[in-house]
């Protein structure tokens, strides 16, 4: 199984600094649907199915991975527009900063609804990373969101071959 599509990353810079820029990047870095939240999620998710389930427990931790690297990515691309990485977001654009929480990851044993509510979290992150780019006016930002919805459009699929596999 593959975890990230066959294409470069792009290179990480900015057009300018843009605290907007990285309001909205905060929200896909550290939000309640955002890379850190994914990398939890599937951590613990691991965790609850190895013993049941090791293939994908394995392959939630490569998802992971590839989480890992957005985070980075989203990271460097704040620090350069002028914030903090912080692992910090804020509601709707709305101050002030709240903290990223563990109460973001569902605690949730059942491979059904592990996998059903992976899917439609990754599909969120599409969506959110949609609407940042309809907003953005950076051609590397836009180069960089669109990149990482490639990622998540395939983990879409890893997820969905997986419900497939346990309902059989």
């Amino acid at each position: 199984m593959k975890y990230c599509v066959e294409k470069p990353y792009p290179e990480i810079k900015v057009e300018q600094k843009n605290s907007f820029y990285a309001d909205l990047l905060l929200n896909d870095y550290a939000g309640i649907t955002s890379e850190l939240s994914a990398i939890t999620s599937y951590a613990y998710q691991n965790f609850v199915l190895f013993k049941n389930y090791q293939e994908i427990a394995h392959n939630l931790i490569k998802i992971a991975i590839v989480e890992m690297h957005h985070l980075e990515m989203l990271g460097k691309t704040i620090y350069l527009l002028g914030k903090n990485p912080a692992f910090i977001y804020k509601e709707k654009n709305i101050c002030p900063y709240k903290y990223w929480s563990s109460s973001f990851v569902p605690i949730n044993t059942n491979i059904f609804n592990i996998l059903q509510n992976n899917i439609l979290a990754e599909e969120k992150a599409i969506y959110n990373y949609e609407y940042h780019i309809s907003l953005i006016n950076d051609i590397y930002i836009k180069e960089l969101l669109e990149r990482i919805i490639a990622d998540e459009k395939l983990h879409i699929k890893c997820f969905q071959t997986m419900l497939k596999e346990v309902s059989r």
